[in-house]
């Protein structure tokens, strides 16, 4: 029992204001199992201790978690939103991943659906820094679709990158990245990739007036990626690709809020595609995709687009869109950004299905054209402008 050894039999825990925010999942199987798994979800993200071991007061009173709802769902699921303290994410954002979906996210048969976070836990997010309206902005395109592409393959050298850069800017692309294969390898090192693909871009403004931006890819070890996010900005770079499934989502966060940086962040999905694959269990596309990209600062969020190589459905590539632009609090929404083996016979469908706030992805579709890759690009924008 309780109180029988170093536990107190009542415990008063500090500081608690009394405000929790939701968390939404889906569970696996009949009711009763739902329910088990849910009441296990309450304890495993908090306290990670029996229930009937824990001391009388506000551990299991606040600190424990909370089913505020619980019901039934088609598929033989059930939908559980949960309450948690907002002492216990803290006021940082690795905590509050933890409590979302930490040690939860090894069991089978629970799935992370969406955040229902309170306005003063969200305001301790600064989110994207530039968002829809600021990255418009930047490239100077108010209402239309962006352009967006990929500079590849992987093998060329920095020269033959810088080469693409340019005409691909010079063509009237609004953003041209790196690919996310791009690093630091010993075919186009970092530093001297970025300085020759900035001067492409920058060349290629001031020849035609745009704006286009350069983002290069910042990966590398943790302790030199704000070295080499600064670096690239002193060589022109007009923003970053980042990817938070390798460097981590509060590497994302802490490079947006970087003052002294300021730069716009595109978000790729590398590693993470497992988390969304089962409907059982992982993160649904939403929360993933679009929530917590906002969360950790990017100003654009890039998945696979239904009918590319990849195998989101359109009612998922929809989900991510909301998620990106859904009202969340103070935090501004973000460019949805399909890719992935996009055809240009397909824009069409993806306006139809992502409207005009949406940015546009486009690798090595830009080079099947039949008129070259400036009268590709040139009959892509007519087309996304129309």
């Amino acid at each position: 029992m309780p109180g029988t050894g170093v536990l107190p039999l009542h415990a008063a825990v500090a500081g608690l204001s009394g405000e929790r925010f939701v968390v939404r999942y889906a569970v696996t199987g009949d009711a009763d199992e739902a329910r088990a798994k849910a009441e296990d979800i309450c304890l495993e993200q908090t306290v990670e201790f029996p229930a009937d071991l824990l001391p009388a007061g506000d551990i299991p009173d606040h600190v424990v978690g909370r089913i505020e709802r619980f019901e039934r769902a088609s598929g033989g699921r059930s939908e559980v939103d949960i309450s948690y303290a907002i002492e216990v994410a803290g006021d940082e954002l690795p905590q509050f991943l933890n409590v979302v979906f930490g040690n939860i996210s090894i069991k089978p048969g629970v799935r992370l659906m969406r955040l229902l976070l309170s306005e003063s836990l969200l305001a301790r997010y600064r989110g994207p820094r530039f968002g829809q309206r600021g990255l418009r902005e930047l490239v100077g395109v108010v209402e239309r679709p962006l352009l967006m592409t990929a500079l590849k393959p992987l093998g060329l050298s920095s020269a033959a990158l810088a080469e693409l850069a340019y005409r691909y800017a010079h063509a009237g692309v609004d953003l041209v990245k790196d690919d996310h294969g791009l690093a630091n390898q010993p075919i186009a090192r970092f530093e001297e990739r970025v300085g020759a693909c900035a001067e492409a871009v920058a060349r290629a403004n001031a020849e035609t007036g745009r704006r286009s931006l350069y983002l290069p890819h910042v990966i590398g070890p943790a302790q030199e990626l704000h070295a080499r996010a600064h670096a690239a900005k002193d060589a022109g770079a007009g923003g970053l690709l980042v990817c938070p499934g390798l460097v981590g989502f509060d590497t994302m966060r802490s490079l947006a809020d970087d003052d002294a940086l300021g730069l716009p962040l595109v978000s790729h999905p590398a590693w993470y595609g497992s988390f969304v694959t089962s409907p059982e269990q992982g993160i649904a596309h939403y929360a993933l995709y679009g929530q917590l990209q906002r969360l950790a600062g990017a100003d654009a969020s890039i998945f696979p687009n239904v009918g590319g190589r990849f195998s989101f459905s359109a009612q998922e590539c929809r989900e991510i869109a909301a998620g990106c632009r859904d009202p969340f609090g103070p935090l501004a929404p973000a460019f949805p950004t399909p890719g992935g083996g996009m055809q240009l016979d397909g824009v069409a469908h993806m306006r139809a299905l992502y409207g005009d706030d949406v940015i546009y992805l486009l690798g090595g579709g830009l080079h099947r054209g039949l008129e070259g890759l400036d009268g590709t690009v040139r009959n892509l924008l007519e087309a996304i402008a129309s």
